[in-house]
């Protein structure tokens, strides 16, 4: 079990999947660690499953670029 806080919601809307920073945002949700190898492994189909959506090369990019600010969890 993770700390809440260590959490990141991601969402699917209407509009495409996004972050949801105050984890309130309607919408089916799937929780991801805040660590770039667990955003790795999610990419690789679970996110895309827990979701019940195909990721488009947009929503890809929008996530990825937030996994950018991610620590790598190796120097820790």
């Amino acid at each position: 079990m993770l700390a809440k806080r260590s959490l990141v919601r991601v969402v699917r809307t209407p509009q495409g999947v996004r972050i949801d920073p105050s984890s309130k945002a309607q919408g089916r949700g799937a929780y991801v660690h805040d660590r770039r190898e667990c955003w790795e492994a999610a990419f690789k189909g679970s996110l895309a499953r827990a979701l019940r959506v195909e990721l488009s090369a947009a929503d890809r990019h929008e996530l990825e670029l937030y996994v950018g600010t991610l620590p790598d969890g190796r120097n820790d």
